[in-house]
């Protein structure tokens, strides 16, 4: 049996006002060594089973050299959908948040092999169906990260203008992105992280990452909030943002109720009191 994450990790006023100042907050030992020990292989291995074959380095464009991802774990596994599903990510997430109550989108595994590429500058949000400000993403790694592994960078403030354009990640989006950060004054913020550590992130933040020059894999678990209540976008936006509408909504309509049976209510503080 996996050790139950369902214990609360408490949040300070002053890291709910960081939070949604900078628009992401790290905070240490989000699970305890001894819990990320015993979910880290866990995690690997389905992700694993799940990922597919993958081209050899050369053969990838700068996304597929970036990283390789699997989403939608949760609901193919019962380990992953105890973390996932876990009452203290979702405490945490509304508690940065200011909101009542918080719905999963989804979780992804992202590995960055040895001597993968950088990952471009880009706003997650493009990508999801939910029309809120109100998302936030928790990025744990599995292992202990350098900065010469691909280190996680934030643009600290760029969350308050929203939708910055029509990018998708590529080559492009990075120095799009990163002409706008200079332009903008956004101060960027990059950290190495221990295994069980979490950044949390909101949706419309930019974030980029070196590549990974180091001889491991970086190795990270994501799972993706949002705020209860919200409606999806009418129309989407983009081909991204669509399929993953199709993918994670099943069944909801362009302009509805972001909520399908992939989306459960995982806090809500009028219950929880």
């Amino acid at each position: 049996m996996l050790p139950s994450l369902n214990s609360e990790y408490p949040i300070s006023p002053a890291q709910t006002e960081e939070f949604q100042k900078n628009g992401h907050i790290f905070l240490p030992h989000v699970c305890s060594p001894e819990e990320i020990a015993e979910y880290a292989p866990v995690i690997t291995k389905i992700a694993a089973h799940f990922a597919g074959k993958q081209k050899p380095m050369e053969e990838r464009d700068t996304f597929g050299k970036a990283f390789t991802l699997v989403g939608g774990i949760w609901f193919r596994d019962e380990d992953m959908e105890r973390f996932t599903t876990a009452h203290r990510f979702a405490k945490i997430a509304a508690d940065l948040m200011g909101v009542d109550g918080i719905r999963l989108y989804h979780d992804v595994a992202i590995n960055k092999e040895a001597g993968g590429g950088y990952t471009p500058w880009h706003q997650d949000q493009y990508y999801w169906p939910m029309n809120t400000p109100h998302t936030v993403t928790m990025w744990m790694p599995l292992v202990d990260i350098s900065v010469e592994m691909g280190a996680l960078t934030f643009a600290s403030g760029s969350h308050k203008e929203g939708y910055l354009g029509d990018q998708h990640i590529s080559d492009t989006s990075h120095e799009y992105f990163d002409q706008l950060v200079v332009e903008r004054g956004f101060p960027t913020v990059r950290r190495e992280m221990k295994a069980g550590d979490a950044t949390f992130h909101a949706g419309w933040t930019l974030h980029s990452a070196p590549g990974n020059q180091s001889d491991r894999a970086r190795q990270v678990i994501t799972v993706v909030f949002y705020a209860d209540g919200c409606f999806t976008y009418n129309p989407m936006g983009n081909p991204h943002r669509e399929g993953d509408f199709a993918a994670y909504m099943p069944g909801v309509q362009p302009g509805e109720l972001a909520v399908s049976p992939l989306n459960p209510l995982l806090y809500s503080r009028e219950k929880s009191r």
